[in-house]
């Protein structure tokens, strides 16, 4: 990932001279593992840990080799006595140092992303928190609809952080896996024993069963998980951007001192970071056809996933964290502008208030298809000639007022019962908790 779009602790997570050392630790424990056996004589892997590894020189050797394991090797061997570097690599595939050093270095990927993820989601819970009675127009098909509270748009929101956070564990267990299995994953050169030694070391689990590989399905869930967090926050972004549309006016991202809006036009305060993660999450999305077409390999294994996931893994989770921070930037100075929400709600006339209206009808006597006609057509009247109002008209129609008093018509008006409920929503989804607390 470019660095534009990413953190320094991703780019060091993700960079070759962490991938080397990674694979400089699994093949040390292998050796350690090894001596504790008697198979290798003792104090070989002490000696070992002296090792370096310098990319260059892997770089050096793979331009020979066109293969990146025995470039390594090869690097590794020149900073050690020969007779203890024989043992480096012993009994041991490729995959057993790669598979299980990725998986090493994903779980740490993981574990910042899903910090972020907590951080962010404390965030809104905040913004729900405070804003559990702020009245906002709520819109179907992008129209007005019925009143609401920005605070259970917010609320809502946590929930669906809750449920990425929910996934992203689980996809995080079914990563922390590793495999020293050998070259098609039937222990043929090397005991269980050593796969079970080094996923000690490395707080990960042996697989139960594996080809040369780790099987890709654990990958493509992985990638998937991060494709859905970035769709929340696209869709998160999605609605600051339509509420800080000038004709609406009710949200504003941060906009620090300093900066400029527009090149040509010195009045603009543009969405621009919710619109960049609207852009990257598309992006991420992107990553998911390519993480399920690496499921399928030839027979015990073939390297068609390895140069997708050389992109897709890095790319992937750097692009998850940043977008995440950047949410949380975004959310942490969010501008809520509770005056222009209750002028939205009140810019049709009181038009939002038709359900209320039939629903008393109804109750008081008319039927159904008699009443929504009737609300209808002074609803389409007060839209077609604003001058006067939907309740006005209501009040001026003897059929209205046959069955409700003027105080009864004015009571369905009100903002108040739109909001009745909002506590024991809280109560229901758990953030009363979070206020207690």
């Amino acid at each position: 990932m470019i660095e534009r779009y990413s953190r320094p602790i991703m780019r060091e997570l993700w960079s070759d001279g962490n991938r080397y050392q990674r694979w400089l630790r699994v093949e040390i424990l292998a050796v350690r593992a090894w001596e504790q056996i008697g198979r290798i004589p003792a104090g070989v892997a002490d000696r070992l840990s002296k090792a370096s590894v310098d990319p260059e020189r892997v770089e050096f050797f793979e331009n020979q080799y066109h293969h990146d394991v025995l470039a390594f090797l090869s690097a590794v061997g020149e900073t050690v006595d020969p007779e203890d570097a024989k043992y480096i690599h012993y009994g041991l595939t490729s995959t057993d140092v790669v598979d299980t050093a990725l998986s090493s270095v994903l779980h740490d990927a993981l574990s910042i992303i899903a910090d972020d993820l907590t951080l962010l989601r404390d965030t809104v819970a905040q913004i729900a928190l405070q804003h559990k009675y702020t009245p906002q127009m709520g819109r179907t098909h992008g129209m007005h609809a019925e009143p609401t509270s920005f605070g259970l748009k917010a609320a809502l929101w946590w929930l669906e952080l809750g449920r990425d956070e929910e996934r992203l564990q689980q996809a995080m267990e079914r990563m922390r896996v590793m495999k020293i299995s050998g070259a098609v994953g039937n222990y043929a050169n090397i005991p269980s024993s050593v796969e079970q030694y080094v996923g000690r070391a490395l707080g990960l689990e042996p697989a139960p069963l594996s080809t040369q590989v780790l099987q890709r399905d654990r990958h493509a869930e992985v990638i998937t998980v991060l494709a859905l967090i970035g769709t929340t926050l696209d869709k998160i972004a999605t609605e600051i951007r339509h509420l800080q549309r000038t004709e609406v006016g009710e949200l504003e991202e941060p906009f620090a001192e300093g900066q400029r809006g527009s090149s040509a036009m010195p009045h603009k305060r543009n969405p621009v970071k919710a619109e960049q993660i609207s852009g990257l999450a598309r992006l991420l999305r992107g990553f998911v056809i390519p993480a399920l077409e690496d499921i399928p390999l030839w027979h015990e294994r073939d390297i068609s996933h390895s140069s997708v996931e050389r992109v897709m893994l890095p790319d992937a989770t750097t692009l998850a964290d940043y977008l995440l921070t950047q949410m949380n930037h975004v959310m942490a100075g969010l501008v809520v502008n509770s005056d222009r929400m209750r002028r939205n709600i009140d810019v049709s006339g009181g038009l939002v208030f038709s359900q209320k209206v039939l629903l008393a009808l109804v109750e008081h006597g008319m039927t159904r298809e008699a009443a929504y006609k009737l609300v209808q057509s002074h609803a389409m009247a007060a839209m077609a000639e604003p001058s006067q109002t939907f309740q006005s008209r209501l009040a001026a129609d003897s059929r209205v007022t046959d069955r409700l008093g003027a105080n009864d018509l004015a009571d369905l008006f009100a903002i108040e019962p739109y909001l009745g409920a909002v506590d024991e929503i809280y109560q229901k989804i758990g953030l009363e908790k979070k206020e207690e607390s």
